[in-house]
This record gives structure tokens, C-alpha cells and sequence, in this order.
């Protein structure tokens, strides 16, 4: 039996994926700007992450209201 390992991009995406479902956006955008200091595209990462967001839909989620 062997164990499949995957890179560290399908890590990568399986840990944000997660913190998508549990963190509001602006936490997640927080976190990964802090991970990515000097590394990778974060507004590739961002634009993907907040994809179909707005300011206010955001002020709102940040605000305590709920996500769509």
C-alpha cells in the first residue's frame, strides 16, 4: 500500500478551500496575504476568492450580516 502525496498547489487550494467554508472572506484575504508575503500572484488569489463580491456585499459580510 502506498500513500499518494500531494504537491504543495493541491494543498495549497484543499487548506483555502476550508477556510472559505469556516473564515468570512475578509479573514481569508487577511490570512493569505500574510502567508504570501513575496510569493505567488495574491490578486490572481483574491480576485478569485471574492469572484462575484461587491464593497457592499463585503462591508456587510464584515458588518456580521450573512453571505450570500
Amino acid at each position: 500500500m502506498s500513500a499518494m502525496i500531494e504537491s504543495e498547489q493541491e494543498l495549497k487550494e484543499e487548506a483555502i478551500a476550508i477556510l472559505g467554508k469556516h473564515l468570512p472572506p475578509h479573514k481569508v484575504a487577511r490570512l493569505l496575504a500574510l502567508w504570501q508575503v513575496g510569493k505567488g500572484d495574491y490578486a490572481q488569489e483574491r480576485d478569485a476568492a471574492f469572484a462575484g463580491e461587491t464593497v457592499d456585499s463585503l462591508f456587510e459580510l464584515a458588518a456580521g450580516g450573512q453571505a450570500k
